[in-house]
């Protein structure tokens, strides 16, 4: 059997796992390999997802060749026999576990943003991997969740090793892996496509996969008025807040948009506030024109970035749009008077911005997926007419960017054109208005 990729074969485990549903366990995944399977367990479990840094302590002169594991909260767990068949001394194994927490304690931060790991005391855990090779990682982590109180320790992979699945059983309640054989040689042997992941994959999906209701961190519930009109949002503000994002959501979306609060907890990651609100209200949704009516949707953005001047302290501003949000994010970034210093765009439909497109004058990103073929085209016309524009093509994506790995990639080009333009961006005074609350 070959698995497709990390989110098939996490897919697949996710089956096997079903029985453990109902004692409400809390997936563990062991960076970065095992992020992306153990996302597919825990949305099938419906159960919350979290990360445990493990990094592998190898050998003197072949650093890949694992002589035993560092767990943050330092548990070590070394290979004996392998020490002493190598002849490794006290202080080289010191240097080496020193050289390894330096990297536990940058992806603790860089993954949590300093937030503190679930609380697994007296928990059944399921710890996942996307293979069990030697298996040095997985015995660092099982000692490190004993340390922190599990109760109930269940290793999950797609591939093991017999020998290290044996030597764990006796450490656990249950090893369970769809492939277990003497003949393993590579985790990587059993993918058809075992890609390495990146940072980046790993932040966006611990993002997503949080619980919907959990609010992120600075976030609170606002109101834009103007009259009658009431438009609802999200505004997170992060601690030293550099800037902010106003995001511009397209036809048949909302700011509970997954895509969108995906994009927007990584630009909170990033030191980005984040507005995400509803250019319509509930009874406009249903004229579906309204959500092709570009000159509406300016409207309402230029409505919500004068609610959002107001009070942004003077930092610059950004609009993020998708689809139609997109044409509405450039018109109203044509304004002369707005205050707009950077635009992406995700999937958009820059070409129903018209005329406004030569007075964008600030810098546009365009992103758009490879298998997009005809927003693509329409993009690449538009990028002609748009003074500062770049177009980006992410490859093996389409409309949606709902390929593995894709939405990843272009968060990635979304949060680096942000950062860019807007830390260089002139502060400029806030101006109150009195058309919104």
């Amino acid at each position: 059997m070959i698995f497709q990729n990390r989110q098939d074969a996490g897919a697949q485990l996710a089956e096997r796992l079903l029985v453990y549903k109902a004692d409400h366990p809390i997936v563990i995944a062991l960076p970065r390999g095992g992020v992306p399977v153990a996302a597919e367990v825990a949305r099938r479990l419906e159960a919350p997802l979290d990360v445990l840094i493990v990094r592998k302590v190898g050998a003197p002169e072949n650093p890949e060749y694992a002589i035993g594991a560092l767990a943050e909260g330092g548990e070590l767990w070394i290979r004996e026999g392998a020490v002493r068949e190598l002849g490794v001394t006290a202080p080289q194994l010191q240097a080496l576990e020193a050289r390894q927490q330096e990297e536990i304690v940058r992806r603790m931060e860089r993954y949590r943003g300093g937030r503190p790991m679930v609380d697994v005391r007296g928990r059944l855990v399921l710890v996942v991997d996307d293979g069990l090779a030697t298996g040095a990682t997985m015995m660092a982590a099982v000692r490190a969740l004993k340390a922190k109180g599990a109760s109930r320790i269940v290793v999950a992979v797609p591939a093991a090793a017999t020998s290290s699945a044996t030597r764990i059983r006796s450490e656990v309640e249950a090893v369970v892996a769809i492939i277990e054989r003497e003949d393993f040689h590579a985790i990587g042997q059993w993918y058809y496509d075992f890609s390495q992941v990146g940072d980046e994959e790993v932040v966006s999906i611990l993002a997503s996969s949080r619980p919907a209701q959990e609010p992120r961190a600075g976030t609170r519930q606002i109101e834009i008025a103007e009259g009658p009109l009431r438009l609802p949002g999200d505004l997170t503000q992060p601690e030293g807040c550099k800037g902010w994002v106003l995001f511009a959501h397209g036809s048949g979306s909302s700011r509970k948009s997954p895509r969108n609060t995906r994009v927007a907890r990584t630009l909170n990651e990033a030191g980005l506030g984040t507005l995400l609100f509803d250019l319509l209200m509930p009874d406009e949704e249903d004229t579906r024109a309204n959500v092709f009516d570009v000159r509406l949707l300016t409207e309402r953005l230029l409505l919500a970035t004068r609610w959002l001047r107001e009070r942004a302290g003077g930092l610059p501003i950004g609009y993020f749009g998708a689809s139609t949000g997109a044409a509405a994010a450039l018109c109203a970034a044509a304004e002369p008077d707005n205050p707009v210093f950077a635009v992406v765009s995700r999937g958009g439909r820059p070409d129903l911005a018209g005329s406004c497109l030569p007075r964008v004058q600030v810098p546009v990103l365009l992103i758009v997926g490879g298998y997009d073929e005809t927003v693509l085209r329409l993009n690449e016309e538009a990028a002609r007419s748009l003074p500062k524009a770049k177009l980006v093509v992410v490859p093996k994506a389409s409309h949606l960017f709902e390929e593995p790995g894709t939405l990843s990639r272009a968060i990635e080009h979304a949060v680096r054109w942000f950062t860019g333009n807007l830390s260089h961006a002139p502060h400029a005074p806030s101006r109150p208005t009195h058309s919104a609350r």
